[in-house]
């Protein structure tokens, strides 16, 4: 697997592993079996490690270790995962959505710019089943992949447009 990743070194105490394969999902199964190694190696100094969706950042105590010996672990733990599994265990969480209505305003006009009905944004959006890729900013915000809307014309999909005007909070504390 070491001929798939890219180490480079990232500050005074950190390290980044890149991985580098033509299939994104091969990136993150890599990057996230890497993570999974090394949280159970638990190497001393280490006091971080990040997987996103092709890359992972592992942070160390620069007191108490260095880019060298870090890089030198990680190129260990590499050639010792061998071939990256198919799959990662998973958990299935249900995330309760509404739709439509005042707790989804924008629906009508989402629907159109996809060229969809307002009940085919709901079935797509409702009946996939989405995968978190990392957690972001603000902290341990998901970041999943998304539903395989469709995209007419050009790339309409990817062109909605923003609001002209923000939603707002209401007295309840939900979105209006």
């Amino acid at each position: 697997m070491r001929q798939h990743v890219a180490i480079v070194d990232c500050g005074d105490s950190a390290v980044v592993v890149k991985a580098v394969h033509d299939d994104a999902d091969h990136r993150w199964r890599a990057v996230h079996a890497l993570a999974d190694a090394l949280e159970e190696a638990r190497l001393s100094g280490v006091h971080g490690l990040v997987p996103t969706y092709d890359s992972l950042l592992v942070e160390f105590d620069c007191a108490d270790t260095d880019h060298r010996t870090v890089r030198r672990a990680l190129e260990d733990a590499l050639d010792q995962l061998g071939e990256i599994p198919a799959e990662r265990p998973s958990k299935l969480f249900v995330v309760p959505v509404v739709y439509g209505g005042e707790h989804g305003p924008d629906l009508p006009e989402v629907a159109d710019q996809l060229g969809l009905t307002e009940r085919g944004v709901i079935e797509l959006h409702s009946g996939t089943t989405l995968t978190v890729r990392c957690l972001g900013a603000p902290v341990g915000a998901p970041m999943m992949d998304g539903p395989p809307f469709p995209a007419p014309g050009s790339s309409a999909a990817l062109n909605c447009h923003t609001r002209s005007s923000p939603l707002v909070v209401n007295q309840q504390r939900s979105l209006a």
